[in-house]
């Protein structure tokens, strides 16, 4: 098969596309034949030696796919082969074939197209897990998303309507709050030309957010601590900023305020049919329209460090995706 191969820590165009064996399957495994697949920042951050999870060389990154499954395993029950799906990888995506633990793959809708599935696990399955699991997201509470219009933050604004909440959402320009107020977002504040902190504040009468969904991490996680109410949750899912904040005691303290994280990634890991639980949920309400992914732009896996710019140039609200 052809995948995307990482041989060496560095940047997107270090990356090529080359022969790679078959992977093989075990008896409660399916193999995927992989359409599309979705980009994430954490690619970006894996390839380059910055993150947590480092493969030896060659590895192939990628952490989404959506394909038909063409291989079940001797003891799979409930899938078939040619079977459309979705799934986790928690690497391995960039390539035309990529084996899961049955239990992690997740059977589309007749209407949802490979592009769009292959967009929505990582996005939806960390914003749902940061939401309900870790966040404990109520009815009637208020919601602040930081980067609300960028892949996951997006996803976060639709979800905390679904679940009742009012939602501020807090992004760079004009054209990506148009964007987040078109999901749902109640509030919006341009963090470009706004401080988070004094509208958070006026937007809530002086209460502040209940909880914090922050991808962005550095100055904008800085800002939101001060403007949260008593007992909020700060949930930590990312530092697409470049800064790992570190966070003051006493703020904690005095408020009584949960930090907490949110490794949707490593979840699946331990137990992949939690997350495809998760997702079928996630399904259900697409279906009944309360979800609606965006994706930015798509390009063939051969483009992928061209992709993987568009990615990081940040000029794009949505999610990027490879087609296989």
């Amino acid at each position: 098969m052809k995948a995307v191969l990482c041989r060496g820590w560095g940047d997107p165009e270090s990356l090529a596309i080359d022969d790679a064996l078959s992977p093989e399957i075990g008896p409660r495994d399916v193999r995927i034949s992989v359409r599309a697949c979705g980009l994430n920042f954490a690619d970006t951050l894996q390839i380059a030696g910055k993150y947590q999870v480092r493969p030896p060389f060659p590895f192939t990154p990628g952490l989404e796919v959506a394909g038909e499954i063409d291989v079940i395993g001797a003891e799979v029950r409930g899938l078939r082969i040619g079977e459309r799906v979705m799934a986790p990888t928690h690497g391995n995506a960039f390539a035309e074939e990529v084996v899961v633990p049955a239990a992690a793959a997740v059977p589309l809708p007749a209407a949802m197209d490979f592009v769009t599935a292959s967009a929505f696990p990582v996005a939806y399955g960390t914003s749902h897990c940061a939401l309900t699991h870790r966040g404990k997201l109520q009815a009637g509470e208020t919601l602040l998303v930081l980067g609300a219009a960028g892949g996951v933050g997006l996803t976060a604004v639709e979800i905390g309507k679904t679940l009742g909440a009012r939602v501020i959402a807090a992004a760079g320009g004009p054209d990506k709050l148009a964007i987040a107020r078109a999901h749902g977002a109640d509030e919006l504040i341009d963090y470009a030309s706004e401080s988070i902190r004094d509208r958070v504040r006026e937007l809530t009468d002086g209460k502040g957010a209940d909880v914090v969904f922050d991808p962005v991490g550095g100055d904008a996680f800085d800002q939101a601590l001060r403007a949260v109410n008593w007992q909020a949750r700060m949930l930590v899912v990312g530092f697409a900023a470049g800064r790992i904040q570190t966070v003051p005691a006493n703020l904690i303290l005095v408020k009584n305020i949960s930090v907490t994280g949110v490794a949707w990634g490593m979840e699946g890991e331990r137990d992949p049919a939690f997350v495809s639980r998760d997702l079928a949920e996630l399904l259900r309400w697409w279906e009944a329209g309360k979800l609606k992914p965006l994706v930015a732009r798509t390009y063939p896996l051969t483009e992928i460090a061209a992709a993987m710019r568009a990615l990081l140039s940040r000029r794009y609200a949505g999610k990027i995706v490879l087609e296989v």
